[in-house]
């Protein structure tokens, strides 16, 4: 009869206590000891690296998403801005057809002429005429297009974006220049109109049989009343000051602002697409290799 052969490892008891702790059973084998030591280090290994890799793929993932998203803005950005030129560029075309009928009427004040008021200027060629004071309380508040920057600002991407690019964008929709140019053609020209509505209401009403702006028999009649109320011409004096010394000014001056925003944004976005194209060419080589 064969011998039993010796249990295998060592009895546990001759181990220290270190041993005795992490030793199952009632005998230490070194072999099955150092294979599951092997096996757990694999284990952990491979978890923790995992762990490693998909932290790494999020921040890779959240770094294209914010590339993507800040590209989009700057396009969107470039996009208004475009319009905003568009904008400036109509309003102060339109400013000086209402600067150039007030100053005209404004020059003619004084002139001995039962049709002082009345432009006739035009009434040889397709017999139309204007009465610059009866549009006198029109008013157009310069207000740009600004959608984009807004909603920006409100989802919170405004960060990805440069910061040389950051401090232009908060220049050209929050500087004083636009703040400025908002003032000037609503508050400011509004007091100018409130003023002429006054005179009219307070005034001619009480003195005069009847008051009819868009009449031009009003004008013709009432000729001389209206040459002195010097009030009246000193308001369309201020006015136009404010045209001629402020807001045309102001228009320039932010229409260039705007001009070099976009150059801004359109020389970022030519990187930005170049560096796209390189990593494509990158790519396709290595395919092709």
């Amino acid at each position: 009869m064969e011998k039993n052969k010796d249990p295998k490892g060592i009895d546990k008891r001759e181990l220290n206590w270190f041993m005795q702790v992490i030793t199952l059973g009632d005998r230490f084998d070194p072999k099955d000891f150092f294979d599951r030591l092997k096996k757990s280090i694999v284990e952990f290994s491979v978890i923790f690296f995992g762990i490693l890799l998909s932290f790494y793929v999020e921040q890779q993932w959240g770094e294209s998403e914010e590339r993507e998203d800040s590209i989009e803005n700057l396009t969107n950005l470039q996009g208004e801005i475009g319009e905003m030129i568009d904008y400036t560029i109509d309003f102060k075309q339109n400013l000086e057809i209402a600067k150039e009928l007030i100053n005209y009427q404004y020059e003619r004040w004084d002139e001995d002429d039962d049709f002082v008021f009345i432009d006739l200027r035009t009434f040889d060629i397709d017999s139309s005429y204007s009465i610059p004071l009866d549009n006198y309380t029109n008013r157009l508040p310069f207000n740009p297009p600004r959608v984009t920057y807004d909603a920006i600002k409100l989802d919170g991407t405004f960060r990805l974006l440069d910061d040389v690019v950051g401090r232009k964008m908060t220049e050209i929709y929050d500087g004083t220049n636009l703040k400025f140019l908002i003032e000037n053609t609503s508050e400011i020209e509004q007091k100018f109109i409130d003023r002429f509505k006054g005179r009219v209401t307070e005034y001619w009403v009480k003195d005069l049989d009847y008051v009819d702006l868009d009449n031009p028999a009003f004008w013709i009649e009432n000729r001389k009343y209206v040459q002195n109320d010097r009030f009246l011409k000193y308001n369309l004096f201020e006015r136009l000051e404010l045209w001629n010394y402020s807001v045309f000014k102001q228009l320039d001056g932010y229409t260039e602002q705007l001009k070099s925003g976009k150059q801004m944004i359109d020389s970022i976005l030519d990187v930005r697409e170049s560096e796209i194209q390189i990593l494509y060419w990158v790519i396709n080589k290595k395919e092709r290799e």
